[in-house]
């Protein structure tokens, strides 16, 4: 039996975005699947970075997402030409924010978020968390 192949980071990364988007539009996969003449499954596993989004497809699903390309590549790890990852050190990668938005809590949670006008509230929403968050460390 051969051992899975773990997927490429940046498949992993576009695939995740492509799920973000989807959601964001409320889009189901099937919904999905059907546009692009394939099966939810096969959205599944682009979505999970499985398998490799080819060119023409990631044109035809941005199309779709109604999002320009580049959108899928935004916060994507960069790797040098040596295969070494760019970036190792203290700095949180940007993909735990795009791993966060893409569940159905992280982006009910931007999406009401973004709907409290008053700019101090909000704040104070952050602040609460934060606290929150610290206590959880203990």
């Amino acid at each position: 039996m051969l051992a899975k192949k773990a997927p490429n980071p940046t498949d992993k990364h576009v695939g995740s975005r492509v799920r973000m988007r989807r959601m964001m539009l409320g889009m189901s996969q099937e919904k999905l699947g059907d546009a692009l003449g394939l099966t939810f499954q096969q959205v599944q596993k682009y979505e999970k970075g499985t398998n490799r989004i080819g060119a023409s497809r990631l044109q035809q699903i941005s199309h779709i997402l109604q999002v320009p390309v580049s959108f899928f590549f935004e916060g994507a790890p960069s790797t040098h030409p040596s295969g070494k990852s760019e970036g190792m050190g203290e700095a949180p990668s940007p993909a735990y924010v795009s791993d966060f938005l893409a569940t159905s809590d992280g982006l009910a949670l931007t999406k009401a978020f973004m709907r409290i006008d008053d700019s101090k509230l909000r704040r104070r929403i952050v602040d609460l968390v934060e606290q929150i968050a610290s206590r959880e460390k203990r």
